[in-house]
């Protein structure tokens, strides 16, 4: 088997977490090493992105660290958040509004309890042309059977639900890990698509109950998931493309009692994806002639600049190809320092070009 090399555009990485302070410092620096230029910053810091204000504040700090970057702010649904705090948005150049349903993830204690609340701002948004970005689980609760391997599937009927209520809105379905959210996302209408982490591509439940690099939310879950995520990717038409969810903890909240959700996978973005692919081709799940450069520019890019209508003017390329690097050791800022994913492990090496 012999993949690459390839040339291509500039990756775009449609949900990244980039923290704040000495942690935005030590990861944003990292964005450019994976080969992106567009990030689609989450807003779930402590106090969480409700204004517009905070929004334009937090994108200043980062392209205080990193300039070259275009970072796309994102709004985190809230109670305040009202429709004509989306008139307000949407003239500022705010892109999207992301919503948690209440505790289920890293920072989401301020989220969702009934998105039949915000009927007025989906329709505002829908208006204005915001997206609504969707983590899409529901709360564990053992009296309902939900535990964290069915709550990305039982989430799914409000998925239909809204799209069915806002058929104009448009909603990422975030960091897909299910076959049942690959096929809810190709049920619906053009204004519903999904995005796919690299981490979903190489995980199963099993490795996320052994290591803790490799718990996130959603975890990880079985063979059929990961084989129809993989037939997502190389069989995406736009569909799905990348959102790599990568969310950086210091090692200590990594290792130390409730271990922290999130794989922090920013400086490897596509080149973990190509890994992933080139193992699911040597299972048989996917052809080696599925690769091909129309795939990877999409998946990487085109797919996710269409649909959110953004531009890539600077006509920034990178090259991807096999070589000898190893994806590196932790990243070590002032009093941070993160664990990327398969640390150690070989990878692709890529270059600006």
């Amino acid at each position: 088997m012999t993949l690459g090399p390839f040339e291509l555009s500039a990756a775009a990485d449609f949900h990244v977490h980039l923290r704040d302070g000495k942690m935005a410092e030590a990861v944003t620096k990292t964005i450019r090493q994976g080969g992106v230029n567009t990030v689609y910053v989450m807003p779930n810091l402590v106090p969480p992105v409700t204004t517009v204000a905070q929004a334009l504040d937090y994108k200043s700090r980062l392209q205080a660290i990193d300039s070259t970057i275009n970072y796309l702010s994102v709004l985190y649904l809230h109670p305040t958040i009202t429709p004509e705090v989306i008139r307000e948005a949407k003239r500022a150049g705010i892109v999207g509004v992301k919503s948690y349903p209440a505790g289920v993830t890293t920072n989401s204690a301020a989220g969702v309890i009934s998105y039949d609340d915000y009927d007025d701002v989906f329709s505002a948004m829908e208006s204005e042309g915001l997206v609504l970005n969707l983590h899409g689980e529901v709360p564990s609760d053992p009296k309902q059977g939900v535990t964290i391997l069915n709550a990305e599937s039982r989430f799914l009927p409000t998925l239909k639900h809204l799209h069915q209520k806002f058929p104009k809105l448009k909603i990422v379905l975030e960091h897909c890990s299910t076959k049942d959210a690959v096929d809810a996302v190709n049920a619906c209408g053009d204004t519903v698509v999904g995005t796919i982490t690299s981490h979903h591509l190489f995980l199963l439940i099993d490795d996320a109950a052994s290591d803790v690099f490799c718990y996130c939310k959603p975890v990880a879950k079985l063979p059929e998931d990961r084989t129809a995520l993989l037939q997502a990717v190389v069989g995406s038409k736009g569909k799905f493309f990348l959102g790599t969810d990568s969310a950086p903890h210091d090692i200590s909240a990594k290792k130390q009692g409730k271990t922290a959700a999130g794989v922090f996978t920013q400086p490897y973005a596509t080149q973990i994806v190509l890994s992933a692919l080139e193992e699911a081709i040597k299972r048989g799940e996917i052809k080696e002639e599925d690769v091909t450069q129309e795939l990877l520019e999409g998946f990487f890019s085109a797919f996710g600049r269409k649909f959110y209508g953004v531009e890539d003017k600077s006509g920034e390329r990178i090259r991807l190809a096999k070589g000898s690097e190893v994806i590196c050791s932790n990243i070590i800022g002032e009093g941070v320092e993160v664990q990327p994913f398969r640390t150690g492990q070989p990878t692709w090496t890529l270059e600006w070009i």
